[in-house]
Formats: C-alpha cells, structure tokens, sequence
C-alpha cells in the first residue's frame, strides 16, 4: 500500500491546480487520471469550440459584406479543411497540458481509475491501494445523454464528437439551447451545415431577464432554424437518417437529419468513485455536499474542486476551486475559506451572450429591491459603424444604496462588456462611481454607460438622460 499525504482524483483544470497548491506544502503526493491527460476544456470544451466557432466568423463576414459595398466572389466552405485546423490547434493545446503534467515526478502520477473503499483507503483499477491522509475530488464531468436517445446509434454525437470530425456532415439536430448548444448549433449553421436548435422552457442559454431572452430568441430565430420550446415525441434511425417528431406552437412536425447532437447538459463524475464506503453525505444526485469557499465536505479531510461539484462548469471556476481544495488539504485540519470571485458568464454566440454578478433571477427570488436600467444596442453609435448593432443591455442597481448588483445581455464585445462590469462588481461600486470612470468616443462601451444612466436616474441619483443619442458625439 502506498502512503501519501494528499491524494488528488482527476487531472483536469481542477486537478492540476488542486496539485500545485498542494504540491508546495508536500512531497508525499500523487494524481491520479483514468483518462488521457489534457483537460476538457483544451480538448472537448472551451478551445476546440473556440476554433469551430472562429471558422464560422470567418465565413459568416465572408458572406454578409455586402452592406459595407463589398463583394466577394462565390463562398465555398472546405469542411475537411475546417475540421483539420480544429484538430491541429486543438491538439496543440491539448499537447502544452500534457507536457504541464508530465514534467510533474513520474512517483506523484498514477495512471488508472480510483474508488474509495473506506474514508481513507482509495483502490486503484490496476489493484494498487493507496492510503491517503487528505483527498482531492476533481473527477469533471461528461455529457449527459438523455433516454430518448438511446437508441440512435452512431447517429447520436454529443459536443466532444465534433472535434474529431474529418469533415463537416450535412445536416445536424441540436437538442438543448444552453451554452454549448447555442454556440456549437450557430457555428454549424455559418459553416453551411442544415441546422435545427431545439430548446426547452424558451430558456436561451443561462439567460434569466424575461426581455433579454426576448430579444435573444428573436435574434438567433432570424437566423437560422430555432424552436424556443419543443416537445420532442419520437426520435428514431430510418434509412440510415434520424427522423425527429416533434410539437412546437402546438403543431406537430416531422424532419430528418444526419445526426443528432445532445447538448442537453452534463453530469458529475462521481458515481463510479465509491462514495458509498465513505461517511460523507451527499444530495440527492449523489454529490457530495460541500462548503463552496472552501471546497471542504462536511467536516472531513475530503475536498472536491471542479465540474465535479455541479455547480459552475467553468474553467475559471475550476481552477479557483482547485486552489482552494489543494491549498486546503495541504494545510488539514486548519481549513481556509477563499472568497468567491463575482460571477461571471459568457456564451460565444453572435451577438455574444453575457451575465455579471447577481442575475436578474436570483435577485427577484431574494427580494432585493431593484431598479434595471437598459440601452437596445440599435442605435448605439459605435455598434451602428460595424453592423452589430443588436440585442439589449439590462443593469441592475440596488434602491436605496445605489450599488451596482449586476447585469444580463445579448449584443455585440459582451465578453469585453462583461469583464468592465465583473471589475465593477466586485469593487462594489455604485452606479454613480461607475459613472465617474472615462469613456473613449466612440466605442461600444459608451452603450454601457447609456444604461448605467438610464439606471442611475431609475435610482433617483442623476437626471433623467435626453431624448436622444447618448453616446454619438463629443459631450453627450
């Protein structure tokens, strides 16, 4: 049996940085991935979906230039050429991860799959036993699959498919409108790919603002194939096409295509671990329950980081909590709660989806008092310049205090929106602090402050905004 003082499960973006913390206080350490290191996000998630989607930028501009007076000769997209470039930058990705982990020392890496089978005592699937003092649960998650398409086959992919495509196919069914789904459906569409979203509820990513998934739904409908809410009622292999049944607006319809793609979410890892020959509780999915500040669960010297909380499947998350469960584990029993960073989204789609601190759902479900100010990006000056003037922009501030609480958006630089507003957020400035910061003419942000206008006058804190464009010259 080998002995160590910190034993983490998983090699992913949690895993990693639950090892370096860990890693500086002792020597008595190993890591233990089943899998093929390189970690979701460099293979399956953020990076290869980023290259799909550049793809489709590219020839989404291509094709809609006209409006600027310019004209390109006939379009052709090369889908072996577009999944080849996937591949090979996604695996250069993948490769710089692997090469992180494999200057580690060979005596901390353990190739293989764990289960607990005491608090303790954790049992490797090669037959090794390893008694740890302290572990670290970051075993991510996988894709969840569900019932209605158990019986589709090779006709079934889910998202990690899509980065070992050779070539583009003909046509795909996207089930699921969240992050993946509307990212992945979108990009398919601009490469020439027959494209249906289906989403369910006429939730439009993590979007909770009832008029900013208004004005989503309608935007991403202009463009292609979406049903905000279907009601799936068969789903079958025929003639070697997926024949999908289904009720949208209260009518029934029928369509077929090359495959499906299941976008329907994803699960933890944590069933095959052994928890069971464990005294920590869990919920009822099976996850173990755990301080969010400090990774710890209950009071014991187990820690998990990672995708494998169900939480926030975000990278940056992931690596936050990674420091925190390796940091904690290393220094067991004393166990240090680490502030949370402000909550930040974003979805790749065009225009860009973005959600910062407090979402216009959670504040309604706590009661805060609230005002919202907005701006419709349609008439922002700097947007109207490049064509992207699309979506809406809502902000929240708090009655009373006049603190900036958070914000929900669809339109065009959110993800550099959101990280103006992140900033903000977690300096808890007030609407009228924000509003003291520089603005540059013209730029989008001036759209930005449009809104936090219309809201500091919401607040009774500065006047009511004029009658016209904020943000379309000097003085405004």
């Amino acid at each position: 049996m080998l002995h160590v003082d910190v034993a983490i499960i998983g090699a992913g973006s949690a895993g990693m940085r639950a090892y370096r913390e860990a890693s500086k206080v002792t020597d008595k350490i190993v890591l233990i991935e089943g899998g093929d290191y390189g970690t979701t996000c460099a293979r399956v998630g953020c990076m290869p979906s980023k290259l799909l989607i550049a793809a489709a930028e590219a020839a989404h501009a291509g094709s809609h230039a006209e409006a600027f007076g310019i004209h390109y000769g006939g379009r052709r997209v090369d889908g072996e050429a577009v999944m080849k470039r996937v591949r090979d930058e996604r695996d250069r990705f993948v490769g710089f991860v692997v090469e992180d982990v494999e200057e580690w020392p060979e005596s901390h890496r353990i190739k293989g799959y764990a289960q607990f089978t005491s608090d303790h005592v954790l049992q490797i699937n090669s037959g090794q036993e390893i008694r740890a003092k302290r572990v670290v649960i970051a075993t991510g998650s996988r894709p969840r699959i569900p019932p209605a398409f158990a019986d589709l086959g090779e006709r079934l992919i889910v998202s990690e498919d899509i980065f070992y495509w050779h070539t583009l196919p003909e046509s795909v069914a996207v089930f699921g409108a969240g992050v993946i789904g509307l990212e992945l459906g979108q990009a398919l569409h601009r490469l020439g790919v027959r494209t249906t979203l289906f989403g369910k509820a006429n939730k439009v990513g993590p979007l909770t603002d009832p008029e900013v998934i208004t004005e989503a739904a309608a935007l991403f409908s202009e463009e292609f194939p979406y049903y905000p809410h279907v009601d799936l009622t068969g789903a079958q292999v025929v003639d070697g096409a997926v024949q999908v049944d289904f009720i949208a607006h209260g009518q029934s319809h029928r369509d077929s295509f090359e495959y499906v793609l299941a976008a329907t979410g994803r699960v933890p890892n944590i069933e095959d671990l052994g928890l069971k020959h464990t005294s920590v509780a869990v919920d009822h999915k099976g996850v173990p329950l755990y301080n969010h500040y400090s990774g710890q669960v209950g009071d014991s010297h187990i820690f998990i980081a990672g995708d494998a909380t169900n939480q926030l499947l975000l990278l940056h998350e992931a690596s936050d909590e990674g420091q925190a469960a390796g940091y904690n584990a290393a220094h067991f029993p004393e166990v240090r709660q680490f502030k949370k960073s402000t909550p930040l989204t974003i979805v790749f789609s065009d225009p860009q989806i973005m959600m910062v601190g407090q979402s216009h759902g959670e504040l309604q479900a706590q009661g805060v008092d609230f005002v919202v100010g907005e701006v419709n990006w349609r008439s922002q000056g700097r947007s109207r310049v490049m064509l992207v003037n699309r979506g809406l922009l809502r902000v929240y501030g708090e009655e009373g205090s006049g603190r900036f609480l958070g914000a929900e958006m669809i339109g065009p630089r959110a993800e550099h929106l959101a990280h103006l507003l992140a900033w903000a957020h977690q300096s808890h400035l007030t609407v009228s602090e924000m509003l003291e910061r520089p603005f540059y003419h013209p730029v989008v942000e001036e759209g930005v402050r449009t809104a936090l206008r219309n809201l500091n006058h919401g607040l009774n804190m500065g006047p009511k905004p004029p009658a016209r464009c904020l943000d379309c010259g000097p003085g405004a």
